[in-house]
């Protein structure tokens, strides 16, 4: 069951309109499609996100995207990748081995082409993740050729707009109790970035 701070009711949309705060047609046509709004509600805290629910998280990368001066229309785009991320994370196949097909971004990817056809964008959705597991390949797991082999890949599909998924991933792991290394690795061995910092 979906609660929203001590809310003694189950959560609706009119309660994620008044946390997430659409502002355009798009945004809330999302939150009128029952498999998002389920997403958006769904989550326990835990590591990386002790906020819990999707919703929460994503109104963190909202609030992200707000310190940013960017052109209008740039934040728009980072704006629907923040939407849609992580809504699907509740239909994410949980089996080993992994089945990457069934990851979250891929479903998310999945949604928006329902709405939108913009390659970079619907990249950057399935994507945006990609650039966590690279530096985790590195740091964590000690396969550097693994993980030089995973960039490489997410640098070649992302080319296009190198600067927003650098914006997004920012954007994304600057909230909850994440850790910031993979960022500053990705500003750091990515040329051509420049770098944002956020008020915490």
């Amino acid at each position: 069951m979906m609660w929203l701070n001590g809310l003694s009711r189950p959560l609706t949309d009119s309660d994620f309109r008044q946390v997430l705060r659409p502002e355009t047609d798009m945004e809330h046509q999302f939150l009128q499609e029952p498999e998002f709004v389920y997403g958006l509600g769904w989550g326990t805290p835990r590591y990386g996100h002790p906020e819990g629910e999707v919703y929460k998280h994503i109104r963190e990368v909202l609030n992200n995207i707000d310190q940013l001066e960017l052109p209008a229309s740039l934040r728009q785009d980072l704006r629907l990748i923040a939407f849609v991320h992580d809504t699907f994370k509740h239909k994410e196949s949980k089996g080993y081995p992994r089945d990457w097909s069934r990851h979250h971004g891929v479903l998310a990817r999945h949604f928006l082409e329902r709405y939108l056809s913009q390659p970079i964008l619907l990249d950057i959705t399935e994507l945006h993740d990609e650039a966590y597991y690279a530096w985790r390949m590195e740091f964590l797991q000690q396969k550097p050729y693994a993980s030089q082999l995973r960039l490489q890949q997410l640098l070649d599909r992302i080319a296009p707009d190198l600067q927003l998924f650098y914006l997004f991933f920012a954007c994304d792991t600057y909230t909850g109790d994440k850790n910031p290394a993979p960022v500053k690795w990705f500003e750091q061995v990515v040329p051509g970035i420049q770098p944002v910092l956020f008020l915490q």
